[in-house]
């Protein structure tokens, strides 16, 4: 196989649109690094990715652990797959290792048959200790998969609770999965991520928890009645047996063309490409004062890199 280093942006631009599976892995592992001489190459990759159009819609999985996300995801995948014969790419953000600093949890085997399915693309991803349920290079990785001919994406967080809607600020439509019984659990997401979530799925609604998840829909459906402008869609399923994922990927659907018909849906894109510029911006002032601060290392230059480091935080050097 050719070395990384030895093959061109250019290159991996033409293997991707090619539909070269290979690449495109490698490509995602391109983007993720934080070496500079990868660094270099990733951004001129993602310049050529960015010239690409792309109808795509991006889709933030989000939920509490154990609510069953990564198999809601599986089943999703293969229902547009199916019924639409759409190309779907899954970023599924895992905890990171301690000692590697890669995924934990491996979501990438728990959907097998999606992951394993020539028309679908799954990708486990560190959240390397970000906040947000998030990982790091999630916007880049969705800006390659786009380039690369998929859609839908899906972006899988960590288990996220009451404040943690980082997502949000990837993707176009918000779907919370969440489960029957979980009194304190959805008091604290009626505070955060439910507000803003497009869909709502009651998971694991089948046997002796079909009543109790039925319940518990209209429970959730009461909570966002109190909110005026509430346009949330509440549905109860489960991803076990394939109920109400058909009607999940409709809800989807349907959501996103009233966000269009709205003109909601552009200025989504446009928030977020304004939140995509300010992090771009604030992660090279951080690598500048990193490195500013690392001079203070070698003894003899620390007064001198200190000095640089105070210029830099009070005149933006």
């Amino acid at each position: 196989m050719t070395p990384r280093r030895a093959v061109t942006a250019g290159q991996y631009f033409e293997r991707l649109r090619s539909g070269d599976r290979a690449a495109l892995g490698q490509a995602l592992t391109l983007v993720e690094s934080t070496h500079p001489d990868d660094r270099a190459l990733a951004a001129e990759l993602l310049g050529l990715c960015e010239g690409v159009p792309s109808d795509a819609l991006r889709i933030g999985i989000s939920g509490l652990p154990g609510a069953g996300k990564s198999t809601l995801i599986e089943a999703l995948g293969l229902q547009w797959i199916e019924s639409g014969g759409l190309r779907p790419a899954v970023l599924a953000i895992d905890p990171s290792s301690g000692v590697t600093g890669g995924s934990v949890l491996g979501d990438k085997t728990r959907m097998t048959r999606l992951a394993s399915h020539p028309r679908a693309f799954v990708r486990p991803a560190p959240n390397s200790g970000q906040l947000g349920g998030v990982a790091p290079g999630a916007r880049d990785a969705i800006t390659v998969f786009e380039a690369a001919g998929y859609g839908p994406i899906v972006v899988e967080t960590v288990g996220v609770g009451q404040a943690e809607q980082a997502v949000r600020d990837l993707t176009d439509i918000l779907v919370l999965v969440t489960l029957s019984g979980g009194g304190d659990e959805l008091q604290a997401l009626k505070r955060g991520v439910l507000e803003v979530a497009d869909v709502v799925l009651v998971n694991k609604a089948d046997g002796d928890r079909r009543a109790q998840s039925l319940e518990a829909r209209a429970e959730i459906e009461g909570a966002l009645r109190l909110s005026t402008t509430s346009s949330t869609v509440v549905l109860a399923g489960s991803a076990m047996t394939g109920e109400g994922v058909p009607e999940l990927a409709a809800a989807i659907t349907r959501r996103a063309e009233a966000l269009r018909a709205a003109g909601a849906f552009a200025a989504r894109r446009a928030a977020q490409e304004e939140i995509a510029v300010r992090e771009l911006a604030e992660a090279g002032l951080l690598e500048r004062f990193r490195r500013y601060a690392a001079e203070a290392d070698s003894g003899s230059r620390r007064e001198r890199a200190a000095a640089r480091v105070r210029r830099f935080l009070h005149r933006g050097e």
